[in-house]
């Protein structure tokens, strides 16, 4: 169900969810350096052992992530870095004939760790930042001292399970009129759009119509999307993430139609030794609807 449509398009999984939340909160407090392919722009919040968070899309920069007091929480005890990927948000733009490969995608995730100083660090990968993590652990397991993937992608893309389209039928068919319209030329029905499909991502009716009332869909970059959708088929992750040998949890929205759980617990199978959490009151982002549960859980893994 992993496709290389536009974003327009009626599609699946994370990749539309994660037109970014611009909250008026969100820190302004970056810095960027030099990576292989550009500008990386990057933040850091509080002290102690480095978290580094790696935002879902393809295509999204991190500020969704603002969205929640479960970082700032964590904070308190950890250095957590958020980071724009390559052509996104504060980061370069991609130039035209610019890469934008899997390989890159790791390779400008070791030159944030590098700018920073870090020989080790914990990862926190969500959404298509969950497989970027888990891609990033199969070329450098010598600098992850835990690993968090939530609400991932599968280890193979087109194996995710995406449950939106049979759960909720009349919104996904409202969404894809919307979409359609947005093809056409109506620059406005792609917000509408946008609209139908976040409505499906959430266990508390509350938390999305909060998350609904502070979304904007500025912040998508087609080309990255496109860039590294096409390079992710080659990939099968399964036989790399069975070597991992480093404290790795795995967690997943209850009620996530996005990414249905048994992704999550196939992973889990895979990698031996691994933690296995699932949130009884969230859909894809348990960050944001249960940030005390998830804080707690987190906390108690990385204190291992």
């Amino acid at each position: 169900m992993f496709t290389m449509r536009s974003i327009v398009q009626p599609c699946s999984f994370f990749v539309l969810f994660l037109f970014s939340v611009l909250l008026a909160a969100a820190t302004e407090s970056g810095q960027t350096f030099d990576g292989p392919g550009g500008k990386i722009y990057y933040e850091v919040i509080g002290s102690g052992p480095p978290l580094i968070l790696i935002n879902g899309g393809p295509g999204f920069d991190h500020t969704y992530l603002h969205i929640t007091t479960a970082w700032d929480a964590l904070a308190k005890t950890h250095r957590v870095i958020f980071y724009d990927q390559r052509g996104n948000g504060r980061s370069s733009p991609l130039k035209p004939g610019r890469s934008c490969t899997l390989a890159d995608q790791i390779e400008d995730l070791d030159a944030l760790r590098l700018q920073l100083g870090l020989d080790k660090m914990d990862l926190l990968g969500h959404s298509w930042g969950g497989y970027l993590a888990m891609a990033y652990g199969a070329q450098h397991p010598e600098h992850i001292s835990h690993m968090i993937i939530v609400d991932s992608a599968a280890p193979k893309w087109s194996d995710t399970l995406d449950l939106t389209e049979d759960v909720f039928p009349e919104a996904a068919e409202q969404r894809a009129a919307a979409a359609f319209a947005s093809e056409m030329g109506d620059h406005t029905a792609l917000a509408a759009s946008l609209r139908g499909y976040f409505s499906m991502l959430f266990y508390s009716p509350e938390k999305r119509d909060t998350w609904l009332s502070q979304m904007s869909a500025d912040a998508y970059h087609d080309d990255v999307f496109k860039a590294i959708t096409n390079d992710l088929s080659r990939f099968d992750l399964n036989p790399e993430i069975r070597k991992f040998r480093f404290p790795v949890m795995v967690a997943n929205g209850r009620h996530d139609m996005n990414v249905a759980p048994v992704v999550a617990y196939k992973i889990h199978q895979a990698i031996g030794g691994s933690h296995f959490v699932v949130f009884e009151h969230s859909g894809h982002l348990p960050f944001y609807e249960e940030p005390e549960g998830f804080v707690h859980t987190v906390e108690e893994f990385l204190s291992k």
